[in-house]
């Protein structure tokens, strides 16, 4: 598989787990909605495995100023992908509301959109290698 191949099925592939995730959330089916986590995490770890793939094939140096934005960007998303994590654990033990787990993922979510949007855009602008 090539790495383009990789980064994008991963992608998408996390994206739908992502949906999934969000429709067993708010139909409280825990056991499914940890199972999707789970698989939206591998699917993840796998899109970025794929996209650092990708990298190799571009002088992404070449892309600007877009690629020091989009690190920043990709490197925040992975950490804040921790926060659903903490507030899904304090929901579960009933220290947290499951309005502020379900805000709080869906803003990591919105976040890991505008990564992938960084993303295609850096290797637009790119210079193949």
């Amino acid at each position: 598989m090539t790495a383009a191949t990789g980064f994008v099925l991963y992608l998408v592939l996390t994206l739908v787990l992502l949906g999934a995730v969000v429709v067993t959330g708010k139909k409280s089916l825990r056991r499914k909605h940890l199972t999707f986590v789970v698989l939206a995490y591998v699917g993840l770890g796998l899109a970025i495995y794929y996209a650092e793939l990708l990298g190799r094939e571009y002088d992404l140096d070449s892309a600007g100023r877009i690629y020091p934005v989009h690190l920043v960007f990709a490197k925040t998303t992975v950490y804040a992908y921790l926060l659903p994590i903490i507030t899904g654990i304090l929901t579960i033990k009933a220290k947290c509301k499951r309005a502020t787990h379900g805000r709080v993922a869906v803003a990591v979510i919105l976040l890991t959109v505008v990564t992938a949007v960084t993303g295609l855009w850096m290797i637009l602008a790119a210079t193949p290698l």
